[in-house]
């Protein structure tokens, strides 16, 4: 190719030294470390060429870590690579698939838009949900829930105690929750699960992780990849902008205080009104059978989902990029192919059916351009009005060999827990209670429609209207004619995972399997976010490292499948990093949704139980935090205890027995015990010294084992405890009128007056 189009440079680096190559990368924002450098220098010395702008806009997309997983693939393939059972997981693409009931499907995934909204709150979120409805729409499935694990630093901090170029906390908070409110409900999908988290460490870099499940009948089920030589490559959705350039290359750098000013322009413009007819026309083609493979166009743009769906089925591609439909004028070549303007997909379409499909999407009034087709490779050929702008090897730029990155594994603490004082019981509950990480979420969580599309069963909120309180799970009836449900929870410990990574991530398996068994579901399936720092520090790909044995190891003993997930890295900068960050968004069947089970308190003189054997540990617990005590021992996970105790849950929960269940976890017994009465507006009695514990406040904050308390109907109790069998069970006390009473061996310690402290608690929180 001896001649470019127009608009397309040639890019000197055959001859430069390693040096000088890299300034050129830095200049241009590439984001090529020296290996990379010296690979292209060979690749392109081989073809006796300078390579081109766009060919080099390409390559650094595919290659950046957002992309090409080159620091975490070995960890990955070696912890999940056996976690996705045949006839189970029926997908594991773009998302993950699995088998609901005959005939039928679910998707669900996980992901991070942390750097996005770092630096602008709002459209990053906003963007951020736009992404992940675009990746269970990629597999077939229709969105029909949305899920966001969000986590700022503490909410008082002021503009004078955060470092310069850094957004307050609250700023930030306020921002990301309405851009997901707007989104969300503009877009028609529930928001029915998530959470709000409180650290120091988040302060200069938050994370915003969205998650979605979608349902789908088997036959829509399609794959990332294409089918057929010959086949179009069609663009269909959104115009195309300057908005979101380099934004895989800013989520894979540390923030600075010039990260506003200088990767702005990285964040894309979200259209919530065009992705709600952009996935209605992608369901009509689906069921047409009019599309044989599609990918979503996030990060890297066009380049990336034309070039991976063309490999993913060993082909080549051919395009002409002059065809982009655009926003605006005078984009380059360049900018064209790597632009991440939002709510575009890429789809392969037999030449025969892109009459019909161009019929579908025009009554839906979304864009449809064909923008050339799949060749037989091995090469990708780019045009720019016909010119040639681009000719690379496909596989050369999709494929990034994994990176042997050192790793430094940690010495977790042992450290004895302190003894808790429990000379003024009322205070420690109520401290606990009125915690940032405890209060309240109601005033977020009204912010989110959580009806829209008639699914949702179980609520996030549960209890009286006029006093709802937190639930462990949503419950979705995903198809009306059946009575089978679906239940999502999303759970994170990322203080347990600071003091011990291993043993932080298996909890926080437990803790997505303990909320999931609390509502009359069996764990089915998990898809991680899991956010890290800069993993060139080989202490942080330590701790990535026995995070994922962690999350495998419990995901194992419990009977979780992991078909999906995602990486984030290099959270942090400015002398500031995250801890490890495992997220997880779980989903699990309810055979039947008449048994569902909610968390407030049913009636008073009911019996309430604890199940699970009580453990002193304190490590990561929020009394642990509140009372600035790190490195002390985690709790010790035991999955295949928490699985028998959970079957046993499920079978009582058949038979009629559960009146109420919540999972005991940040807060311990106190917070937990207090959110079912608030949610039920009654009471309760309990002694504390049947727990096993050998003192009252420690019974009240240990986090130790995998624990639920139970009401179980007065008349049920016996053939509850049967039905429990070899599992550890105490019956700790009883559901009362009003007031939270705590005994020790029948000798009241201290009266909680509720009704007091929730009003305290269901405002503190000051958001949105």
């Amino acid at each position: 190719m001896a001649t470019w189009a127009d608009g397309v440079g040639s890019v000197p680096l055959r001859q430069t030294t390693l040096a000088q190559a890299q300034r050129i990368s830095d200049e241009r924002g590439l984001g090529f470390n020296r290996a990379e450098l010296f690979r292209l220098r060979q690749y392109y010395r081989a073809e006796g060429r300078e390579p081109t702008d766009v060919e080099l806009a390409g390559l650094a997309q595919s290659w950046s870590e957002h992309c090409s997983y080159k620091s975490s693939r070995p960890f990955l393939r070696r912890a999940f690579g056996r976690l996705r059972p045949p006839g189970r997981v029926l997908g594991t693409g773009d998302a993950g698939v699995m088998r609901f009931e005959p005939g039928f499907a679910y998707a669900l995934r996980i992901e991070s838009h942390n750097h996005p909204s770092a630096v602008e709150p709002y459209g990053g979120a906003a963007t951020g949900i736009g992404g992940i409805l675009r990746d269970v729409l990629a597999v077939g499935a229709k969105p029909i829930a949305l899920s966001d694990p969000l986590f700022f630093g503490p909410l008082d901090r002021t503009p004078d105690s955060v470092p310069s170029g850094v957004k307050t906390p609250r700023y930030l908070a306020e921002g990301v929750i309405a851009g997901i409110r707007d989104y969300g409900n503009r877009v028609g999908v529930p928001t029915v699960s998530g959470g709000i988290y409180f650290d120091p460490a988040y302060v200069v870099n938050p994370l915003v992780n969205v998650g979605c499940v979608g349902f789908l009948p088997r036959p829509r089920l399609r794959p990332n990849r294409a089918r057929a030589a010959g086949d179009r490559l069609v663009l269909v959705g959104g115009l195309t902008g300057r908005d979101g350039i380099g934004g895989v290359a800013f989520a894979s750098k540390e923030l600075t205080e010039r990260s506003e000013s200088e990767s702005r322009g990285a964040v894309q413009l979200g259209n919530p009104i065009l992705k709600e007819p952009l996935i209605q026309a992608c369901v009509e083609a689906f069921d047409a059978g009019l599309v044989q493979g599609l990918k979503d166009l996030g990060g890297g743009g066009v380049a990336t989902a034309a070039g991976e769906l063309a490999l993913a089925g060993g082909f080549g591609l051919h395009l002409d990029l002059a065809r982009v439909p655009l926003r605006e004028e005078g984009l380059l070549p360049w900018e064209v192919w790597v632009s991440e303007s939002q709510e575009r997909m890429m789809l392969d379409v037999r030449p025969r059916d892109l009459p019909r499909l161009e019929g579908i999407f025009r009554r839906f009034d979304v864009p449809l351009t064909d923008l050339g087709e799949v060749t037989r490779g091995p090469f990708e050929s780019i045009d720019w009005n016909g010119v040639p702008a681009a000719h690379l090897r496909l596989r050369f730029r999709i494929e990034h060999a994994p990176l042997r990155r050192p790793t430094r594994r940690r010495r977790p603490s042992r450290a004895v827990a302190p003894a808790v004082p429990s000379d003024d019981l009322r205070t420690l509950v109520e401290g606990l209670v009125l915690a940032p990480d405890s209060l309240s979420r109601e005033a977020v969580i009204r912010v989110y429609d959580h009806e829209v599309q008639g699914r949702t069963v179980v609520k996030p909120l549960h209890g009286r209207v006029t006093s709802p309180s937190h639930g462990d799970a949503a419950v979705l009836q995903p198809r009306p004619e059946s009575s089978r449900g679906l239940a999502i929870t999303t759970a994170a410990h990322p203080w347990a995972c600071r003091d011990d990574p291993r043993e932080g991530a298996a909890l926080v398996v437990e803790e997505a399997a303990r909320n999931l068994f609390a509502t009359g579901a069996r764990p089915d399936a998990l898809s991680n976010c899991l956010n890290f720092g800069n993993p060139e520090d080989p202490r942080v790909l330590g701790d990535f490292a026995d995070v994922t044995e962690g999350l495998a190891r419990a995901a194992r003993g419990i009977g979780f499948a992991v078909p999906s997930g995602n990486v984030s890295f290099y959270n942090g900068g400015l002398g500031a990093e995250i801890p490890p960050t495992p997220v997880l968004l779980a989903t699990g069947i309810v055979p039947d949704l008449s048994f569902a089970v909610t968390t407030d308190l049913k009636a008073a003189g009911d019996a309430l139980y604890l199940v699970g054997r009580s453990r002193p540990e304190l490590g990561g617990s929020l009394w642990a935090r509140r009372e600035s005590r790190p490195g002390l021992e985690v709790p010790r996970a035991d999955p295949s205890a928490v699985r028998s105790a959970g079957e046993r849950l499920l079978f009582a929960g058949a038979k009629g027995l559960v009146a109420a269940c919540h999972d005991v976890s940040d807060g311990g017994l106190a917070v937990t015990l207090c959110e079912m009465a608030f949610g039920g507006g009654l009471g309760f009695s309990v002694d504390l010294a049947r727990t096993g514990l050998d003192d009252p406040a420690l019974a009240l904050v240990a986090e130790g084992g995998s624990r639920w308390v139970v009401e179980v109907r007065s008349d049920g109790a016996s053939r509850f405890e049967k039905t429990l069998g070899r599992t550890a069970w105490a019956r700790i006390g009883s559901v009362e009128a009003t007031d939270g009473e705590m005994r020790w061996k029948g000798t009241t310690r201290t009266t909680v007056p509720l009704a007091s402290l929730y009003e305290r608690w269901r405002t503190g929180l000051g958001l949105p």
